[in-house]
């Protein structure tokens, strides 16, 4: 499993980072990073596409679900079955949305090793035939933030837009259910766990980011704003059809 991972993962990340290095002049491995990052993301662009559709319609049956949460308010079993008719109704998926994120963890991890094992005479042997060898790696990025090592500076940006991005899928609530309902009391609740996530996420973003390798937090620093972006291209799709 090890060598399947690292033959498949590993090396081809390795490599492609190791490609735009070489294609940017070797100036620094971080306008690779980020090359890699934008990459990954167009190739990952139909499942993300989908998963934010996915939860902009969770979003939208937030009061139907409400609804059916009063009238089976004691029988969980036809609650579970009544949803899942909703969503099948409905034609939405509430797993979807975790897709992107189960794709991008194993090249997250892979990445991490490819910046943890460094860049010198040894890994760069992983190199293939057809990619030159640079011999040496610049890992300064403007000539000033050490990616080999953790930069709080850069952390601190990807919780900025780790909140931004989180912001953004909130911005948009369904209307509130009337007072007095056993229903508006969960969706107060789900609005109050709605805002803990949204300090929440950035502030341990924040802290892992601030002691992994710099060159894996640009990653999602570069990721996160790659997302923003993608997620205002969605939106305003879909947004439309919503509002006739």
């Amino acid at each position: 499993m090890g060598d399947l991972f690292h033959n498949a993962l590993y090396v081809p990340i390795f490599n492609l980072l190791v490609f735009f290095y070489n294609i940017f002049g070797g100036v620094d491995i971080g306008f690779a990073i980020i090359a890699l990052t934008i990459v990954i993301k167009l190739i990952l662009w139909p499942f993300m596409s989908k998963s934010l559709k996915s939860q902009k319609a969770l979003q939208e049956l937030q009061p139907k679900i409400e609804e059916l949460k009063v009238t089976h308010a004691d029988d969980k079993e036809g609650l579970a079955k009544a949803m899942m008719e909703l969503y099948q109704a409905e034609k939405v998926n509430p797993l979807a949305s975790c897709l992107p994120l189960l794709i991008q963890l194993p090249i997250l991890i892979a990445l991490y090793q490819v910046l943890l094992a460094g860049f010198g005479s040894e890994t760069l042997g992983e190199l293939y035939g057809f990619i030159p060898n640079p011999g040496e790696i610049n890992h300064i990025f403007f000539g000033v933030i050490d990616l080999s090592v953790p930069s709080l500076y850069l952390a601190v940006l990807a919780g900025y837009f780790q909140f931004m991005q989180t912001r953004m899928l909130m911005h948009r609530r369904p209307p509130a259910q009337v007072k007095g309902k056993k229903g508006s009391k969960d969706e107060t609740m789900l609005a109050s766990m709605n805002k803990s996530m949204l300090m929440f996420m950035p502030a341990i973003t924040v802290v892992i980011g601030a002691t992994l390798p710099a060159g894996l937090t640009l990653y999602w620093v570069t990721v996160n704003i790659v997302s923003i972006l993608q997620q205002q291209f969605v939106f305003s799709k879909i947004t439309p059809a919503k509002a006739e």
